[in-house]
């Protein structure tokens, strides 16, 4: 569940998490941070990344020695809630002022980003932001810039100005709407000299400015002030229906999903030209509330109107055309393709009505949010975070849109404004500035025996690559445990688990159709479940030849099946990695069953990559030997059985094969690891029915 969709459940009143015990030890930028950290754990105050704060501290100058005021403020890309000391940005506060002699007027305003690094104190790395100003020019210790959706219903209604003074009287004031830089930053200047007695602003389509001397005070007034405006629209709206009411009736959860499940990849590969996207689901109560709502597709049209939220929602979502009185998804699939080409046309046209000289290029003319009636919202971007947060700054425009027509008449930004907010030069920059994407970025890979040494191993390799990972595998406690270590390591957006087993074709569709929930679609199968058993012909008994072949045999073209329908749907290309055996080429004793099973699945993958070529979809087989280390196979009976066939005792098998090899080098899962990323990435794009040989050299299973 996404924080977004959690705020349904949480209490009515925000609660003063303000220790004074805790903040009584505190030096003044310890208590800016551990303000910033309180804002920021409640999303009613604030959302993601949004929202700054500040204060001026009397700090030693390191060139002087002489006190010198120091504005530390929120550094540029940050989020109040998880910020650390090092976040913060520190400048000298006389440099600050001294910018307004440099100061040309509201069409050079940019220019004045470019003088803040001059003003930089003690040699902080961290960049200031485009908000800086804004802090430093109130004339108070401590301010609060934050964008609670209680306070942007009122900012992004018609009459806003008169909903402010209605509520706050004179102690909140309200500013026209402006954009960020450091023409607001004066404005918010005189507003606090022309009103000594404000505590703090409405901004108009923006947010909340708050400040005192004190921290705490601050902190206080910031909360209070925000539960002002909730308890008011409380009383305002009552039990009243929101936008309108109901048009539509929600689908059970699961008809939810699978719904979500045949769109996201059929949207994913209609986007996905530029750069592959990455897919977000979202059908919380709050959500469903709006897309079944009878206003929802006039009040969709009217965009976002914070900043925050229009920049990671673009100029407006797209509402795609199904009914759930009468589903019929494969209509809906068919006018999906020329619903995604009008919106691509309409946003060309946004731009080209809005450009000027020096705008940035058009950048990628697809819609973010894709609105479902009676399903859910789905949100793409560049990766799993991204997608996620889209969709949490949507449910706060929805929050936004709920209380402002309650209320009053909703204002979305004015086109130009969101257009000079969206292609602003200095948003440009930062985007410019942004590290390059890694190889696997935007990837869906799903990797069955993902518990294993060989499949957490390949997980791990394409995780640190930028992918998603979907681990499949029927061991339950081994899955968690794998999971809990990666999402630890790359965080838990990127990480899922399902239970599968191979064998079952009703748990390998639901699999997959998982998959596309989660993450949108899949670019890369890795199958890697597997078993070993050891034994004379003789004593081969149908149950293990049985069992051999419907895990590493069947069990393979189920997966694949299923992995091809959605590839093919999404017609981005792909890549199904096998990692078969050594013993699929060379004979092995003692072990008819597991051979002839592993055989089948090079024969197999050989088929597939017919079959796969006219569509971009690489299948290839690494052939892995003896990675005992980390290995489930080799846990259970396999390990007794090779050694005896061997004539070694289990502690001296690993060496046996090692000695064994060509090379006389271990195999460990890491080694089948790197293979498997080369036959995923775009290193091998011209390979398929391939083979690599990862065993350390056994002539007996050269491929030629």
């Amino acid at each position: 569940m996404s924080r977004s969709s959690q705020q349904a459940d949480q209490p009515t009143a925000l609660p003063n998490l303000w220790d004074v015990n805790t903040a009584m030890k505190m030096s003044q930028p310890e208590l800016l941070l551990y303000r910033s950290n309180l804002l920021g754990s409640d999303k009613r105050v604030t959302n993601y990344g949004g929202g700054n704060t500040s204060a001026k501290v009397m700090e030693k100058d390191p060139l002087t020695g002489k006190n010198a005021e120091v504005l530390w403020v929120k550094g540029s890309g940050g989020d109040v809630g998880t910020i650390k000391m090092d976040g913060f940005a520190t400048l000298y506060m006389d440099k600050l002022n001294d910018l307004k002699s440099l100061y040309r007027g509201v069409e050079f305003e940019d220019e004045m980003v470019a003088y803040l690094p001059h003003c930089t104190f003690n040699l902080n790395a961290r960049a200031a932001s485009i908000d800086t100003p804004l802090h430093a020019y109130v004339p108070k210790k401590h301010v609060d810039h934050m964008h609670p959706d209680a306070i942007i219903a009122i900012a992004a209604s018609k009459n806003s100005k008169e909903l402010t003074e209605q509520i706050f009287g004179s102690e909140i004031g309200w500013l026209p709407w402006k954009k960020p830089g450091y023409e607001l930053g004066l404005w918010l200047e005189k507003f606090c000299l022309d009103n000594p007695q404000a505590k703090g602003v409405v901004l108009e389509s923006h947010g909340l400015f708050t400040w005192d001397d004190d921290a705490q005070t601050c902190y206080d007034l910031t909360i209070s002030t925000i539960q002002k405006a909730i308890d008011w629209f409380a009383a305002q709206i009552g039990d009243s229906p929101a936008f309108g009411g109901a048009k539509y009736a929600s689908l059970a959860d699961d008809d939810r999903r699978a719904v979500a499940a045949r769109l996201m990849p059929a949207i994913r590969g209609m986007i996905s030209a530029e750069n592959f996207m990455v897919g977000h689901f979202d059908d919380s109560d709050t959500v469903l509330e709006f897309v079944n709502a009878k206003q929802m597709e006039d009040l969709a049209g009217l965009g976002t109107s914070c900043p925050d939220h229009f920049l990671r929602t673009k100029i407006r979502p797209l509402v795609v055309d199904f009914s759930p009185a009468d589903p019929d998804i494969d209509a809906t699939l068919a006018g999906l393709k020329p619903a995604v080409a009008v919106y691509r046309e309409e946003y060309a046209a946004y731009y080209n009505r809005c450009k000027s000289h020096d705008s940035p290029a058009q950048r990628d003319p697809n819609a973010v949010v894709y609105l479902i009636p009676g399903v859910g919202m789905i949100t793409f971007a560049k990766d799993k975070a991204t997608a996620r947060i889209s969709g949490e700054f949507y449910v706060n425009a929805i929050n936004v849109m709920r209380g402002a027509s309650a209320v009053s008449e909703y204002c979305g930004l004015p086109e130009q404004e969101a257009f000079d907010i969206e292609y602003w030069l200095l948003e440009e920059a930062k985007l410019q500035r942004m590290p390059k994407p890694k190889s696997m970025a935007g990837r869906i890979a799903m990797v069955t025996g993902g518990a294993g040494g060989i499949g957490s191993a390949t997980a791990m390799r394409y995780l640190t690559e930028g992918a998603c990972v979907v681990l499949a595998d029927i061991d339950e406690e081994a899955l968690a445990n794998t999971s809990d270590n990666l999402a630890s390591r790359f965080s838990s957006d990127v990480v899922r688990t399902v239970i599968m087993d191979v064998r079952d074709e009703a748990a390998v569709e639901a699999a997959l159709a998982y998959t596309a929930v989660e993450f949108g679609g899949i670019d890369i199968l890795v199958s890697n479940a597997g078993i070993a058993s050891s034994a004379p012909v003789e004593e081969t008994t149908l149950e293990m030849w049985n069992r051999n072949m419907a895990i590493l045999s069947t069990g393979y073209f189920l997966v694949s099946r299923e992995a091809f329908k959605m590839l093919k749907m999404q017609d981005l290309g792909g890549s199904i990695v096998f990692i078969a055996s050594k013993n699929a080429l060379a004979a092995s004793p003692n072990a008819s069953a597991y051979c002839t099973a592993k055989a089948a699945e090079i024969h197999l993958a050989r088929c597939l990559a017919l079959e796969g070529a006219d569509h971009g979809i690489r299948v290839n087989v690494v052939n892995p030997d003896a990675v005992l280390r980390g290995s489930k196979i080799w846990s259970g009976d396999w390990l007794s059985e090779r050694a005896a066939t061997y004539g070694k005792d289990k502690a001296g098998l690993e060496e046996h094969y090692r000695q064994r090899s060509l090379l006389k080098r271990s195999v460990l899962p890491e080694d089948v690891a790197e293979a498997a990323y080369f036959f995923a990435s775009e290193l091998s794009s011209k390979s398929t029915g391939n083979i690599i040989n990862v065993d350390a050299g056994n002539v007996q299973a050269f491929t030629r």
